[in-house]
């Protein structure tokens, strides 16, 4: 996986906050009642639970002992229940000001450093990474519904195609069961390009390269990363050609309709 230094991560969350900050400011109440793309969500759940994060979080550093006080995640939510679309974006910015604040003050060195993530101990680095992957969703959620623009670009869009990129073998091999010897490759397309090679030799793993695939899907960015979070239905995108298979038709559909590791 590509290697990402605490400035990388620091640039894509100030990425997501001015987004999440820009549409809070000009949301309305019905705005934030639309149905998002995450299923019993409307918008203002979104906001309330991925600031509500970003709310612990802040404060919080590397541990691999002391995990981050989600069980505080509520009161932000219970905060932002029922309140004015005005006192919604203060809440916002309040959260996303102080907690880039908190990354800015972090050394260099943070993102090596030993901690707690949602899979175990690991890095601040991996901690990051996953949040970042869980805010360009949950933007998604609500940007897509609402017609609201949001460039699939940039190190944002990096980082959250690093996070589905480290669990392609996963992918590959537990969700759509690709048989032990054969290989598939993914072409990742639009604003951002990858190609990524799984090989299943007693277990799927993300290899340098094939020699010739067995099967090759086609995504864009946007396509192959929200089909890896199961918020789009495949049939649509397949039917608008922004996902397509060459190679084994049998293993190529199936891996198209089965990207799906995260809801």
């Amino acid at each position: 996986m590509t290697t990402r230094t605490m400035n990388d991560f620091i640039a894509a969350h100030a990425t997501l906050y001015a987004a999440y900050d820009s549409w809070c400011g000009a949301f309305s109440a019905d705005d934030l009642a639309v149905a998002s793309l995450c299923p019993g969500w409307d918008v203002r759940d979104v906001v309330a639970h991925t600031v509500g994060v970003e709310s612990v979080l802040d404060g919080w550093g590397p541990s691999t002992e002391s995990p981050p006080p989600f069980e505080k995640m509520g009161d932000f939510a219970a905060a932002l229940a029922g309140i004015e679309p005005a006192e919604v974006a203060s809440a916002v910015g309040a959260v996303t000001s102080s907690r880039l604040a908190h990354l800015r003050s972090m050394g260099a060195g943070a993102a090596d450093a030993p901690s707690i993530t949602p899979t175990g101990v690991k890095t601040y680095g991996d901690f990051l990474r996953i949040r970042v992957f869980d805010m360009w969703v949950h933007a998604h959620d609500m940007a897509l519904p609402l017609g609201l623009p949001f460039g699939n670009n940039g190190i944002t869009a990096e980082i959250a195609l690093d996070e589905v990129v480290g669990a392609l073998g996963y992918i590959v091999g537990r969700k759509i069961g690709l048989p032990d010897g054969k290989s598939l490759v993914v072409h990742v397309t639009g604003e951002v390009t990858r190609d990524v090679a799984v090989r299943v030799d007693g277990k799927a793993r993300v290899v340098e390269v094939v020699d010739e695939a067995d099967v090759e899907l086609t995504a864009d960015v946007e396509t192959f990363i929200l089909l890896a979070a199961g918020r789009i239905d495949p049939e649509e995108r397949i039917g608008a050609g922004r996902i397509s298979w060459t190679g084994d038709a049998e293993w190529g559909e199936r891996a198209a309709r089965t990207l799906a590791y995260t809801m």
